[in-house]
């Protein structure tokens, strides 16, 4: 019997740790959004494990290659590793049904909408979905909250809302936050929180 005992956060790629450029690839077009190197500081001393879930249909759609956007992603890693700050894995998808490389030309689970990426990071790192997080730009980028208990929050203008926008019953909590560092100032929040009610239990 697998117990999952680890907590992560599921990471969007684009528009969540780097500045979004139309289909990026190149190593000398990557940014950083403003206060991530920090919020991604707090989350790894709060115990969680990074895991980046990325879409990639520039693949299928022919702007750039699979080997190009490993290129970059190992030089991010790598980037990241030098600041202190360790992703322990990056699952990405590269099909598009409306690609034109026909290698990656499919209607997949991989890509976000679809969960197949986050299940297969909770087998491969044995992650108990209730205590984890998925942030990004995009509703689809916590579309896991729907089949679990990963709470989401979604990044963006509106991200001063920090009101809870859905929370289906037996599902995760969905709330909006500004940037990546907000939502790390929110998760450090709950796990005070959560802190206080386990020693009150306790007492």
């Amino acid at each position: 019997m697998v117990i999952y005992m680890n907590k992560a956060v599921f990471l969007d790629r684009d528009g969540t740790i780097n500045e979004e450029r139309n289909y990026l690839y190149r190593i000398e077009d990557f940014a950083y959004m403003d206060g991530v190197i920090e919020a991604l500081h707090f989350l790894k001393e709060l115990g969680y494990l990074l895991i980046v879930i990325t879409n990639q249909s520039g693949i299928a759609r022919g702007y750039y290659t699979e080997e190009e956007f490993l290129r970059l992603n190992q030089w991010m890693l790598e980037d990241l590793e030098q600041k202190g700050i360790h992703i322990s894995e990056v699952y990405y998808c590269p099909h598009h049904p409306d690609g034109i490389v026909k290698k990656y030309v499919a209607r997949c689970r991989c890509r976000k909408p679809g969960t197949e990426l986050f299940w297969k990071a909770q087998e491969a790192f044995q992650i108990d979905m209730g205590r984890s997080y998925a942030i990004g730009d995009k509703m689809r980028d916590v579309s896991i909250c729907r089949e679990s208990g990963v709470q989401g929050i979604i990044l963006g203008e509106s991200g001063n809302d920090k009101s809870n926008i859905s929370k289906p019953d037996g599902q995760g909590t969905i709330w909006r936050c500004g940037s990546l560092f907000e939502a790390a100032e929110r998760i450090t929040k709950e796990n005070k929180n959560e802190m206080r009610r386990r020693k009150k239990n306790v007492g």
